[in-house]
């Protein structure tokens, strides 16, 4: 029963190591599309996004056929609960990248972005795909040290986050309060991609140690 389980829960973890990939890849061209006004792009991370509801329903499933078929107790519970939290954590993350793809399709064919702020929302978009990258590989390798530096871009992302206020609430600003507003929120929203790709992270640790990352970081 104990290979059973592993194996299972192997299989469920790819599974949501893909999403993950999904949800970086959305979260990449749904960045181009805002970059660039394409409004095609913006569609396209738009409709594409039945590809992850399905897998996060297999996910779902997966961990539900762990609970009632392998009955899970103590260490095995804990990869099973951490399994449904994952899955929450990549759905928020494709849903994030869609509503950048929808900041880029009502402002088109007008870009959302003032030029001044173009390089922090491209910066923004790679760390989000690296975050995403990141969060797959720890769930395949199930590596705590590697999930717990997960947290080392998102503090970068945070930086990025702070600094566009600054440029926001700068005097010289001349665009007006609707492109304020647009720069806020779709800041907000890079910002919590790498929040739940953290969250993976910090799962991931309780997943293999038993322990959150505090307590293995300062056991090690």
């Amino acid at each position: 029963m104990r290979t059973a389980y592993q194996e299972q829960l192997h299989s469920l973890n790819a599974v949501l190591g893909e999403m993950c990939d999904l949800a970086g890849s959305a979260m990449d061209r749904a960045t181009q599309a805002l970059l660039q006004a394409d409004l095609a792009i913006a569609e396209e991370v738009l409709s594409e996004n039945d590809k992850l509801s399905e897998l996060s329903a297999r996910a779902e499933e997966q961990a539900f056929a762990l609970l009632a078929l392998q009955a899970p107790v103590a260490g095995d519970l804990r990869g099973v609960v951490s399994g449904f939290q994952i899955v929450a954590d990549v759905d928020r993350m494709g849903a994030l990248a869609l509503h950048v793809a929808k900041v880029a399709r009502r402002r088109h064919p007008a870009k959302a972005l003032p030029e001044e702020v173009n390089g922090y929302f491209a910066e923004m978009g790679r760390l989000a795909v690296q975050l995403a990258t990141n969060a797959r590989e720890v769930l395949d390798t199930q590596d705590p040290e590697a999930a717990v530096r997960l947290q080392e871009d998102d503090d970068a992302m945070d930086d990025l986050h702070r600094h566009l206020f600054t440029v926001l609430m700068d005097r010289d600003w001349q665009h007006g309060v609707a492109a304020a507003v647009d720069v806020t929120l779709l800041g907000r929203y890079y910002e919590r991609f790498a929040d739940h790709a953290v969250l993976i992270g910090r799962r991931v640790v309780f997943q293999a140690t038993g322990q959150t990352p505090e307590q293995f970081q300062d056991a090690s």
